[in-house]
């Protein structure tokens, strides 16, 4: 077992951040601190159910699959709520205590209420919070910075067109937001003022162009800082304050990609997307296209079309969509081993107090131990779809369902 502590892997936030390493109890975007799916936390619970470990159970109104996001005591996440034949698109809040609803606040309203696909939700993308401002992002739909009060402050929408609606969530670095928009008719990565929303920079992506619903990745890579980009037939590093394209690597059959990519031992590991999926670890100090010369390793057996990876130490965990997690060595590629988890799988997996959390779409997670040789700890079940990562905060696991919000904790000792 190679994993030796996470602390390390906290490095993409800090740059997103500026301001060091968020508190450990918090869950401030997708994926968490360092957006790479690791939690400080301890004392976490292994095992629940329906009657176990469950703190509160909360009804979300509307439709959603935003992963919550925790932070100052408060869970925020987005939902899209039928109104007639419109669409009005919201941000809530919940008290991580008692689970009681706070902030309901209309965003942006659409004319229909059709949805692009039926499994997506227009409310999908996951909210960044940084302070008193939550950054909130509906794809072409919208994306807006809302205060902790409910105080819309700035709102903008970018023009394209997607297949399937929403999906890639924001990233903050510095003053900037920034968002990956990849659609048919164009496809570009985009840096908002995140004070007023105004664009400060925006690149577009190489032709062709098509959908995907991936997440940026901010990382260092010697002394310079990059955004790592995923995007139909390509993914690429962009300079994160001027927006000039550092390195691209290019995957001519893969598009509509979603899992965001994770970073570490020097390389970035990034999946390409339908038709043909496979797992690229990429060199990240090269310039220009280095598709021949920077990629360490591929890998095809076991990739994922939505969940992301999750890198533990030397090893990368990856789960495909059809519930098979697999092992591998993150240097080689080398596969340690396969297995068959359970259901569908949407949600990227978490590392959290020295296990790692498999959450299915059928509302069950598997617990598994962080090593070569494969050891299911636990499997626990809750009522309903799950789609949204889970988050990990205040010694607790805050999950979405179709219909409800979850705390899930240890009791403390009587």
């Amino acid at each position: 077992m190679s994993y030796r502590g996470v602390s390390w892997l906290l490095l993409p936030f800090v740059l997103a951040s500026h301001g060091g390493v968020a508190a450990a109890q918090e869950w401030p975007q997708f994926r968490g601190p360092d957006g790479q799916g690791h939690s400080g936390e301890r004392g976490l619970p292994v095992e629940w159910s329906e009657s176990q470990n469950v703190a509160w159970k909360v009804a979300v109104p509307g439709r959603g699959w935003s992963s919550p996001v925790v932070t100052a005591e408060r869970v925020w996440l987005t939902t899209a709520m039928t109104v007639g034949r419109e669409t009005s698109l919201r941000l809530l809040s919940f008290d991580t205590g008692t689970g009681r609803q706070g902030l309901d606040v209309e965003v942006f309203r659409l004319r229909s209420s059709e949805l692009p696909n039926p499994k997506n939700s227009h409310a999908s993308p996951t909210p960044v919070v940084e302070g008193d401002r939550v950054y909130v992002h509906f794809g072409a739909e919208g994306t807006a910075a809302v205060s902790t009060s409910g105080e819309i402050i700035w709102k903008v929408r970018q023009q394209y067109e997607s297949q399937h609606g929403n999906g890639g969530s924001p990233v903050l670095y510095g003053d900037l937001l920034i968002v990956n928009c990849d659609g048919f008719d164009q496809a570009f990565i985009i840096a908002l003022d995140k004070h007023t929303g105004k664009t400060r920079w925006r690149t577009f992506r190489p032709r062709p162009w098509s959908q995907a619903y991936s997440t940026p990745l901010a990382i260092r890579v010697a002394d310079r800082d990059q955004v790592v980009s995923v995007g139909a037939f390509h993914a690429a590093a962009y300079d994160p304050l001027s927006g000039k394209e550092i390195w691209r690597v290019s995957y001519p059959d893969g598009f509509s990609n979603v899992p965001r990519p994770v970073y570490g031992h020097g390389l970035v590991f990034v999946t390409t997307g339908f038709q043909q999926p496979a797992i690229l670890a990429v060199r990240p100090d090269g310039k220009g296209d280095v598709t021949r010369t920077h990629i360490a390793w591929t890998v095809s057996r076991g990739a994922p079309l939505t969940p992301s990876p999750l890198l533990v130490g030397d090893e990368l965990y990856v789960v495909t969509d059809t519930g098979i997690a697999s092992s591998m060595d993150a240097r080689t590629g080398a596969i340690h081993w396969q297995q068959r988890l359970g259901g569908s799988m949407s949600a990227s997996p978490v590392l959290a107090d020295g296990r790692i959390y498999f959450l299915d779409e059928e509302g069950r997670t598997t617990v598994v131990s962080p090593a070569t040789t494969f050891r299911r700890i636990a499997t626990n079940t809750l009522d309903g779809p799950a789609l949204a990562s889970m988050a990990v905060a205040s010694r607790s696991f805050f999950i979405r369902t179709a219909t409800h919000l979850y705390r899930l904790s240890t009791p403390p000792p009587q």
